[in-house]
C-alpha cells in the first residue's frame, strides 16, 4: 500500500490522502459536490443513530421539508435573506421554460419551517412544536475541501417553537450541551463551549452558541451550533397564536445543527500518519479479525466461532480474504478500526488471541474465556485515550494573552485566550492584523483590560484560526 502524506510535512496533503485512502469519499462531476463512499456513509450513518436516539428521548420528532424555496419567502425575513444571499443556488428554469419566480435551493430550512408553523400554530395548545429533519443542503462556496466545507453537504437541523421566551432559550442551551456530550463521549474530542459575537452569530439569529474543537494542526473547527432565534422570524412570517388569557401572541423558536463536516473533525482531531483511527461508537468496524494462517482449517472454524461471539454485541469483521497479513494489518490501520484481533497457530494451541489497539499499536493476549470482558475494556481504554490526547493537545496550544496582543505574532496556530472589551473594532482589528477570528465568548469577566484597546473588558473570549 502506497504511503500517506506525513501528517508533519503536508497536514494538507495528509488529511486528503486519508479520505481518499480510507475511501470515505470520491469527488463528483460538480465543483464541491461529493459522493459518500459505503465507508463513509456508514460513519455518516453511526452519527445519525445516535442523535437521533438522543433527540427522540428529548421529544423531537422528525419531519422533512421539500429542496426547494420559492424567492418571495425566501425575501420575508431580511436579515436571514442577506447572510446567506452569496451563498444561494437559484433554479430559473424547468424543463426548457424559464420560470416566472426563481426557486432557491436550500441553504438552511428556517423559511420552510416558518411557512409551515404559520399555517399549524393556531393556539397554545399547539406548542411546542419539537421538530428535527436529515436532509442535504446547498450553499454556494467559492473555495472546497471534503467534508470541511462543500457545496452540497448533509446534515441535522433542528427547528422548535415555544410559547414562552424561557422555554425556547433552554432549549437553545439544552441541545447545545447534547452536541457537547455528543462530541466529548462519542467522537471523544475535547470542544470548547460558549456564545458568537454579534458579528459572527447565525443570520437572523438573537444568540448563537457554538462549540469549537481545535484539529491536529492547531486550527479550529466549529463543530455545532445553537441559535437562539427570538419571535423575530414569527413576526416576519406572521406566525401569530391565542395565549391561555385569549390573547394574540407571538411564539419564539430556535435552531441548532450538526453536519458532515464533523467527520472531518474526526480525521484532524484523532487521525496519525497511518491513517484514520475512529472511535468506536462511530467506526463502521469496531473489531477486525485477522486470521493468520488460512491453510490451517481449526484456525479458521475457530476464527468463525468467534466472529459468531463477537457479532452479537459489536459490528465486528473477519477477514478470509488471500492477502497477507502484514497487508491486512495496513488496511485496517489505515481504515481507523478500533481493534484488531489477531488469531495465530499459537493462539489456537493457547485458546486465546492478540488484541491490538490502533491508537496505541499495544498488544494484549487474551484468554477467549473472558475474551468479551477484555474487548470492552480495551475499547473503553482506547476512548479515554483518545479524548485525553485531544485535552492534552488542545491545553498544549491554548495561549493566555493578558496585555500585549503582539504575543500572538510568536504562535502559529491554537487557541488564543483574553479578555475583550466587546467591541467590534477590536473585533475586526484582530482579523485584519493576525489573521485570526473569534471563536467564542465563554463567560463575563470585568476584572482585566482588553489588550486591544485598554478599555474595561467585558467577556473572556477565544480567538483562533479556523477551518
Amino acid at each position: 500500500m502506497k504511503e500517506i502524506t506525513s501528517m508533519e510535512k503536508d497536514f494538507a496533503k495528509w488529511y486528503t490522502d486519508v479520505v481518499k485512502k480510507a475511501k470515505l469519499m470520491d469527488y463528483s462531476g460538480v465543483r464541491g459536490c461529493m459522493i459518500l463512499e459505503p465507508y463513509g456513509c456508514a460513519i455518516w450513518e453511526n452519527i445519525q443513530k445516535i442523535l437521533d436516539k438522543k433527540f427522540k428521548d428529548l421529544n423531537h420528532e422528525n419531519v422533512l421539508m421539500p429542496l426547494l424555496i420559492s424567492e418571495s419567502l425566501l425575501q420575508q425575513e431580511k436579515d436571514h435573506i442577506e447572510g446567506f444571499a452569496p451563498e444561494v443556488a437559484w433554479v430559473t428554469h424547468g424543463g426548457n421554460e424559464k420560470l416566472e419566480e426563481r426557486l432557491c435551493i436550500r441553504p438552511t430550512s428556517e423559511v420552510l419551517f416558518c411557512d409551515y408553523f404559520s399555517k399549524k400554530i393556531k393556539s397554545w395548545r399547539d406548542l411546542p412544536k419539537l421538530y428535527n429533519q436529515w436532509c442535504n443542503v446547498v450553499r454556494w462556496e467559492k473555495t472546497t475541501r471534503p467534508f470541511l466545507r462543500t457545496v452540497e453537504f448533509y446534515w441535522q437541523e433542528g427547528h422548535t417553537i415555544h410559547e414562552t421566551e424561557k422555554e425556547a432559550r433552554e432549549e437553545t442551551e439544552k441541545m447545545l450541551n447534547l452536541y457537547f456530550d455528543f462530541l466529548e463521549k462519542d467522537l471523544c474530542i475535547f470542544t470548547i463551549k460558549g456564545q458568537k459575537t454579534e458579528k459572527e452569530k447565525f443570520a437572523g439569529a438573537e444568540t448563537t452558541y457554538t462549540i469549537e474543537a481545535m484539529m491536529h494542526d492547531g486550527k479550529i473547527l466549529q463543530s455545532a451550533t445553537s441559535h437562539y432565534f427570538g419571535n423575530s422570524f414569527a413576526k416576519a412570517f406572521g406566525i401569530k397564536y391565542r395565549n391561555k388569557f385569549n390573547q394574540e401572541s407571538f411564539p419564539y423558536q430556535t435552531s441548532w445543527g450538526l453536519t458532515t463536516r464533523v467527520i472531518g473533525g474526526i480525521i484532524m482531531t484523532h487521525g496519525d500518519n497511518k491513517g484514520l483511527v475512529l472511535p468506536p461508537s462511530v467506526a463502521p468496524i469496531q473489531i477486525i479479525i485477522i486470521p493468520i494462517n488460512l491453510k490451517n482449517k481449526e484456525i479458521i472454524e475457530k476464527s468463525l466461532k468467534i466472529y459468531d461471539i463477537l457479532n452479537k454485541n459489536f459490528r465486528v469483521k473477519l477477514d478470509l480474504t488471500d492477502q497477507t497479513p502484514g497487508w491486512k494489518f495496513s488496511e485496517y490501520e489505515m481504515k481507523g478500526v478500533p481493534l484488531r484481533l489477531e488469531f495465530g497457530p499459537k493462539d489456537l494451541k493457547n485458546n486465546q488471541c492478540v488484541l491490538v489497539k490502533r491508537n496505541t499499536s499495544e498488544k494484549k493476549i487474551c484468554n477467549l474465556e473472558n475474551l468479551e470482558e477484555n474487548i470492552c475494556l480495551s475499547l473503553d481504554e482506547l476512548k479515554f485515550e483518545l479524548y485525553e490526547e485531544s485535552l492534552k493537545r488542545t491545553n498544549d496550544l491554548t495561549y493566555l494573552i493578558e496585555d500585549n496582543f503582539e504575543e500572538i505574532l510568536d504562535k502559529k496556530y491554537g487557541f488564543i485566550k483574553s479578555s475583550w472589551c466587546g467591541n467590534s473594532k477590536c473585533e475586526d482589528l484582530v482579523k485584519e492584523k493576525y489573521g485570526v477570528t473569534s471563536r467564542c465568548i465563554i463567560k463575563k469577566n470585568n476584572a482585566n483590560k482588553c489588550p486591544l484597546c485598554g478599555e474595561n473588558s467585558s467577556y473572556n473570549i477565544y480567538w483562533g484560526k479556523s477551518y
